[in-house]
């Protein structure tokens, strides 16, 4: 059984997974930073072949348990991302002088009248939002296009923000839509997309069923030369009328002399146009492009397929609210999303949470190193060095479930635990735990064990993206983009 699933549906996804940020009993949701260590083929704890890639060219990872679980071993640290971070947004589409761009109409995809093809735009697109009908300007200001001229390149920059439609003088009309505000310029506007957002003022200027665009399709022949005004548009909504020129006896313009109301389908006949004047004109067939529900302007993040929602989130150095969360010692290639996880048996809410664990080391000899092994031989425990705090003594370090290339031990989560030497592989740095004592709070411990702050496999993890690795610093901060396609 043929079947879709349409955009107003995809529509609808995107507004309830955007709601779940705002609402009082809705999700909680943190970027994930993670995976320090470099990738690289491995082999896991079941002997099995991990190919992870290269830090150059991560593979894409697996949608599967294991590989929503990984993400937990290496995290690093996680930031809440609240209803501010997130809008919808559509793929960002720059006016670019000498461009074609599709026409906004209602009907792509669907059959042409006498015809076995489908009706598909300039470019190629047989649905409305893979065409290429709106545009960003260079001063941020959004335009759908409404009419090309028949299909010639756009020229003249559109400018006007009045609610009206534009025609420029290449010949095109255009629909301002919205303007990025400076806020979203910041924070929701990337090379490939950008936030869509409703004008209050176009919305309430829309006009339910209008009819502003009526394009030839068939101009005919035989008729009689001339203007012939006053034809009534056909349908389910009323007032509409249009103006047609006859020349040479082909139907050579046709202008909108009143838009109307009401319409969700609508003709203009060679039989009225004949009535009308053009007198002998047969073969004549005119497109009434009908508006979407509410009229151009009226719901912009529906009209321009925001079936997209971004999140934006912004690590700032270490985080002053919490400076041995987000560390700046070490490198992270992993990021990810995840859904209501919990912070020591509860669930999350910290703006931060450290990812790592921890131990409070006395004694120390040597220093150790970001990304080797260390080893405590009294339990056969095993993990991997995140950062090396030496004013403090603090180790913080991950261990995974999966075995790293060289490091035949490694792979598994036997904990680190007692007053038992904790050792380096590679630096043989060394020093003993101040107690055997566990703590869940990080930031103010002084002695002992310390646990991540996210519970491992607590929240679910909705997205997953593997990539070279992003070198952190003190005062630098990396503003990170998701865009989730509904």
């Amino acid at each position: 059984m043929p079947a879709i699933i349409t955009d107003r549906f995809r529509i609808h996804n995107s507004e309830q997974f955007s709601e779940a940020f705002s609402e009082a009993s809705g999700n909680t949701f943190y970027l994930g930073i993670g995976r320090p260590q470099p990738f690289a083929t491995s082999t896991r704890a079941d002997s099995r072949t991990n190919n992870e890639g290269t830090d150059a060219a991560p593979i894409t990872p697996a949608d599967n348990t294991t590989a929503q679980t990984y993400p937990y071993d290496d995290l690093i640290a996680a930031k809440k991302i609240t209803s501010t971070d997130v809008t919808f947004c559509i793929p960002r589409r720059n006016w670019s002088t000498g461009t074609i761009y599709d026409i906004y109409r209602h009907d792509y995809g669907d059959y042409a009248t006498g015809n076995t093809s489908t009706i598909t735009a300039n470019s190629g697109a047989s649905t409305l939002h893979d065409a290429s009908f709106y545009v960003l300007t260079s001063a941020r200001n959004v335009y759908k296009c409404l009419d090309n001229n028949g299909n010639a390149a756009s020229t003249v920059e559109p400018s006007t923000t009045l609610p009206d439609i534009i025609s420029t003088a290449d010949g095109y009309k255009w629909k301002y839509m919205y303007t990025l505000s400076a806020s979203q310029q910041s924070n929701f506007l990337s090379t490939d997309f950008m936030a869509v957002t409703t004008n209050s003022t176009v919305s309430s200027a829309a006009v339910d069923g209008a009819i502003n665009i009526v394009k030839i399709k068939t101009a005919g022949s035989g008729g009689a030369d001339g203007t012939h005004t006053n034809i009534d548009i056909k349908g389910d909504g009323t007032g509409g009328k249009v103006s047609v020129t006859v020349t040479s006896g082909t139907v050579t313009a046709v202008t909108v002399t009143t838009p109307g109301t009401g319409y969700t389908f609508a003709t203009v006949s060679n039989a009225q146009i004949v009535a009308a004047g053009a007198s002998n004109l047969v073969g004549a067939e005119l497109d009434c492009i009908i508006e979407p529900k509410g009229g151009h302007g009226f719901n912009a993040v529906e009209e321009l397929g925001g079936f997209y929602v971004m999140m934006n989130t912004s690590l700032e150095g270490t985080e002053s609210a919490n400076t041995s969360d987000f560390t700046v010692a070490n490198d992270f290639r992993k990021i990810t999303l995840i859904r209501d996880p919990k912070s020591g048996g509860s669930a999350a809410t910290s703006t931060t949470m450290r990812g790592t664990k921890a131990v409070n080391l006395s004694g120390v000899s040597g220093t150790f190193t970001i990304d080797e092994e260390i080893n405590q031989a009294s339990t056969g425990a095993v993990g991997k060095v995140v950062e090396w705090d030496s004013v403090n003594s603090i180790l913080y370090y991950i261990q995974t479930r999966h075995v790293d290339e060289g490091i035949d031990q490694y792979g598994n989560l036997t904990a680190f635990s007692g007053q038992n030497v904790i050792t380096g592989q590679t630096s043989s740095a060394n020093g003993t735990p101040t107690t055997s004592t566990s703590t869940i709070n990080s930031q103010a411990f002084t002695s002992g064990y310390s646990s991540a702050e996210i519970d491992a496999d607590s929240g679910d993890i909705l997205y997953i993206e593997n990539r070279a690795p992003i070198t952190r610093a003190a005062d630098q901060t990396e503003n990170i983009k998701l865009v989730i396609e509904f």
